[in-house]
């Protein structure tokens, strides 16, 4: 029987071990197939940074419109009350520049109202009666004494009329003083309020910064603006409005430099010779309706169901407005946020 060498260590076949091989085929296994998986995720999803961070801002954002839709109304109530505060104090100044003349008339008239007193108290009616008396005929002494009744009738009339219209003036400028007192209370509770939305609008940056940094936000003016010249009054809104584009949103603010969403659309109407209030609302109130089939240039878009948001019209389906702290008046399709109705200045 012939009897071969044994073979060197070196040329044996490498068997699989319990403890070393085995494993080390399964761990290659599983690596391939998280590797497959991986690039199938990245494939579907444009990679996976993106499909990590896109997820982020888009709750950031949802975050940052859920705030801000419980904050403009704030805001809204906060302009249209300094609007009321005003007009009643410009009409309490009117009532104070009709009063004080009126006064002065009251008092000449209790003045000489007084002499009259004085000189009866002092023995003047013994006098008159004895000058009567004096009289060379009946005629004079009735002629004389008509003219005193007509005189003192005559000083009664204009005190009484005097009266009359100062207590109305004075009952008039309490309630003007009332309304004021509570209107005053009311601004100094908003200048609590402004406090409040300050520190607010700041948290809202913040998280902007997050989600962005300085960038973000899209085109502000991505289609020709305005879409085209509708001429008059409504050409001037719009053009001007579209000029704006960039400038910074500040609540309260009505121009030249920042606008809150009334403010612009208040601004761009008054280049159009126009005056409107400075409140959504108010500015609906003030408009006409019309259909979306039948916008033009011009019109106003209003949003939400309290009215707290407005953009003006540009055409071809593109609104201008001040949206929102940390983003400037921009373009914007007009569905950008749920529409309330249209109005026509």
């Amino acid at each position: 029987m012939a009897h071969h060498a044994p073979r060197p260590p070196s040329a044996r076949p490498a068997m699989p071990g319990p403890t070393t091989a085995a494993p080390r085929f399964r761990w290659y296994r599983c690596t391939t197939t998280l590797a497959a998986l991986t690039a199938t995720a990245v494939i579907l999803t444009g990679g996976a940074t993106v499909a990590y961070a896109d997820p982020r801002v888009a709750d950031i954002e949802r975050q940052i419109d859920e705030d801000w839709n419980r904050l403009e109304p704030v805001i809204e109530r906060h302009n249209a009350t300094r609007q009321d505060l005003a007009a009643k104090r410009r009409q309490a100044d009117a009532l104070a520049d009709r009063i004080a003349p009126l006064q002065r008339e009251v008092d000449e008239a209790m003045q000489r109202v007084g002499v009259l007193a004085a000189r009866a108290y002092k023995g003047g009616t013994v006098r008159v009666v004895n000058a009567l008396l004096a009289s060379r005929s009946a005629g004079e002494v009735v002629e004389q004494a008509e003219l005193l009744d007509r005189y003192a009738q005559f000083q009664q009339q204009d005190v009484r009329q005097a009266r009359e219209l100062r207590d109305e003036l004075a009952a008039t400028k309490g309630a003007l003083d009332r309304n004021i007192v509570q209107l005053a209370r009311t601004e100094a509770e908003l200048a609590e309020k402004r406090r409040q939305i300050d520190a607010e609008i700041d948290k809202l940056q913040r998280l902007r910064l997050r989600a962005y940094g300085k960038g973000g936000g899209g085109p502000l003016r991505p289609a020709p603006c305005p879409a085209g010249y509708p001429g008059g009054a409504a050409g001037k809104a719009v053009t001007f409005a579209c000029a704006q584009i960039g400038k910074p949103y500040s609540w309260g603010a009505e121009g030249p430099n920042a606008y809150d969403c009334s403010g612009l659309t208040l601004a761009a109407w008054a280049r159009g010779g126009v005056r409107l209030p400075h409140n959504a609302a108010r500015q609906r109130q003030v408009t006409k309706s019309v259909s979306r089939g039948a916008l033009r240039p011009g019109d106003l878009v209003f949003y939400y169901r309290d009215l707290h948001h407005v953009g003006i019209y540009v055409g071809d389906g593109w609104v201008v407005h001040a949206s929102r702290a940390g983003q400037p008046v921009q373009m914007r399709p007009i569905d950008v946020s749920p529409i309330h109705s249209f109005g026509r200045v």
